[in-house]
């Protein structure tokens, strides 16, 4: 349960729903299989897996939800070969040439009578809603799988005004002062990674990883005008993470000590002992987004 990336939505507006309320309208779209000829299904999970039957687990005005996502798995090289098999049969055949709108028509056709015999695979994602400090924390790296979260609770609950937050100080001149300069915040770490880029769209950009980020090297493309776009660093020697451009929190992993702070809750008692790394996780979690934002001059108007 403890999250590895962190897509974090300011809300726009207090939630109000209470944790019994939400649940009550996430219920209609609890998970459910797909079915013979369905590519994908969406639907809420108990928020703490198996151990309880609750799809809103509330801790301190933290409302953790969890997603269930299955798809059939129909690679796209096997319609492909099937279709031209098909379309070379037609031509062949009627002495024609077959033309978009019919090779649409195909493939649906194709896909359609192969989606019964196709694989599931199963994927579950975590969010929590934090009502006290008016943020969504998504566990995703992807913008698109955050949305598609976002998405399906705005279906259940009608509203849902979120919205990136935004930052007075560009990240990429920010960070790129920490290493020209070596004027780290005094709470943070660097690490051993750290994307660099060119202004433009044109631009380079060079990758390191397990390097000495203050080396010369370093220093010679920040001297050539390259910016930071992504940083390794770690924060409080709790959480270590990589920082983007974008705000979102990288490849969380949070430290041994954390981790272990409720190793002596038995494990006969999992759902108290998720609970308890929930509280934990969710701490820091906020902590961290608040310490960020501060980093580039707080949130913008």
């Amino acid at each position: 349960m403890w999250f590895k990336n962190v897509r974090a939505y300011r809300l726009t507006s207090p939630f109000d729903l209470s944790p019994e309320l939400l649940g009550q309208q996430l219920a209609p779209r609890e998970f459910s299989h797909c079915t013979a000829t369905q590519p994908l299904s969406l639907g809420w999970v108990p928020a703490l897996g198996g151990t309880t039957s609750e799809l809103v687990h509330p801790v301190n005005g933290r409302y953790l939800l969890r997603l269930r996502r299955e798809e059939r798995l129909l690679p796209s090289t096997v319609v492909r070969e099937q279709l031209q098999e098909k379309i070379a049969e037609i031509e062949e055949r009627e002495g024609r040439k077959v033309y978009r709108k019919e090779r649409l028509t195909l493939q649906d056709e194709i896909v359609l009578d192969f989606l019964p015999r196709a694989f599931t695979r199963s994927s579950y994602q975590h969010a929590y809603i934090d009502t006290r400090a008016n943020w969504v924390f998504v566990d995703a790296s992807s913008a698109t799988r955050a949305e598609e979260f976002l998405n399906l609770l705005r279906e259940c609950i009608g509203s849902f005004p979120v919205v990136l937050p935004q930052v007075n100080e560009a990240p990429t001149a920010t960070m790129t002062g920490w290493l020209a300069h070596q004027s780290l915040p005094t709470d943070f770490a660097l690490g051993e990674e750290c994307e660099l880029r060119e202004p433009g769209d044109e631009g380079g950009v060079v990758r390191c990883r397990g390097v000495d980020l203050l080396s010369e090297e370093l220093e010679t493309h920040l001297n050539a005008g390259k910016q930071v776009a992504r940083l390794a660093l770690s924060w409080q020697e709790r959480v270590s993470l990589v920082l983007a451009e974008d705000l979102c929190l990288r490849r969380l992993k949070f430290s041994e000590e954390l981790m272990k702070e409720n190793e002596d809750i038995p494990e006969a008692e999992q759902a108290a002992r998720l609970d308890a790394d929930f509280v934990l996780m969710s701490e820091a979690i906020t902590g961290l987004q608040q310490r960020v934002m501060a980093l580039f001059g707080g949130e913008a108007e």
